[in-house]
């Protein structure tokens, strides 16, 4: 009987010590699991530098061009430039997206003929006028969607800009050099405007490798895809040539992008009642009239209705 109610009172104790244990040991793994995932988010290579080829894409893309699919066209250029503002850097990407439109338009409308042709009544021709929407769709829908993402990463870079602008200011003002800044600013914002941050650490890895520093603003300016950044890129590149102040420079360009950025909001502010305008008229004014008509209809059935019956 001792040794049961010993063994009872000891019960609770030995299941906390267990719970705290295991709570302790989940909340140790958390720490550092998240503390490991921050540092790769912040050794993250860009996309522009990753290694190329190294995933299934890529094997596909390879693997048709050896049977002798060509997916590259002569407007491969300015489709790259179109991809790389999308936020697709890698090689295969152009090939890529056109074997993607190529699946699109063949398979979509191959599978709702498919799907379609055993029913029983359907009209053949309505079948191919909407396989002939579905092929269409296919073909543009993939570029409809880069040139989406291609708007929504300018502007995000371009809402981020006038502040990165005043971190490097403050870092050149500090009396780091400019690679630094670059260096020491895109570690800092990569959770605030991670493309931004991505664009610099291209840079300074460029830069590390060996390329020039006007070349690697360059070609950062071609692949964000946004002219306040080739601007960017072109006035730093121009300052150093000069010796002009480049503290000073950076001042009046993030003054400028800070006024940029507040006319664009006003903008938006001003074109915000002409689109609620559309909404307003097609579902509050049929409402507003019969409302207003109502008991004008009410009194006309009420009063003339009887006395045209007799």
């Amino acid at each position: 009987m001792g040794g049961s109610a010993q063994w009872t009172i000891a019960l609770p104790a030995v299941l906390f010590l267990i719970f705290l244990s295991v709570v302790l040991l989940v909340t140790g793994l958390g720490s550092a699991i998240s503390s490991r995932a921050r540092m790769r988010q912040r050794l993250v290579l860009p996309p522009a530098l990753a290694r190329p080829g190294g995933n299934f894409w890529a094997g596909l893309v390879a693997a048709l061009q050896r049977r002798g699919i060509l997916l590259e066209d002569e407007h491969a250029a300015s489709l790259r430039s179109r991809l790389s503002a999308a936020g697709f850097h890698r090689p295969e990407a152009p090939a890529l997206y056109t074997l993607v439109r190529i699946v699109l338009s063949l398979g979509l409308p191959g599978l709702f003929l498919s799907l379609n042709a055993a029913a029983p009544g359907a009209a053949a021709s309505r079948l191919y006028l909407v396989a002939a929407a579905l092929a269409l769709a296919g073909l543009y829908l993939p570029r409809l969607w880069v040139d989406v993402r291609a708007a929504r990463r300018r502007q995000a870079m371009l809402s981020g800009l006038p502040d990165t602008l005043d971190l490097v200011l403050v870092c050149v003002e500090a009396g780091l050099g400019v690679d630094a800044a670059f260096q020491r600013v895109g570690a800092e914002i990569v959770q605030a405007h991670p493309l931004l941050a991505r664009h610099l650490a291209a840079v300074t890895l460029e830069m590390r490798a060996g390329r020039s520093r006007a070349e690697a603003l360059r070609r950062m300016g071609e692949r964000s895809g946004v002219p306040e950044i080739r601007a960017f890129a072109t006035l730093v590149v121009q300052s150093e040539k000069l010796g002009s102040s480049m503290a000073q420079a950076l001042r009046t360009y993030a003054a400028e992008m800070r006024e940029h950025r507040r006319l664009r909001a006003e903008e938006k502010a001003h074109r915000l009642p002409v689109l609620l305008s559309v909404p307003l008229v097609a579902c509050m004014l049929p409402t507003m009239v019969g409302i207003l008509m109502l008991p004008a209809a009410i009194r006309v059935m009420r009063d003339l209705m009887p006395a045209l019956g007799q």
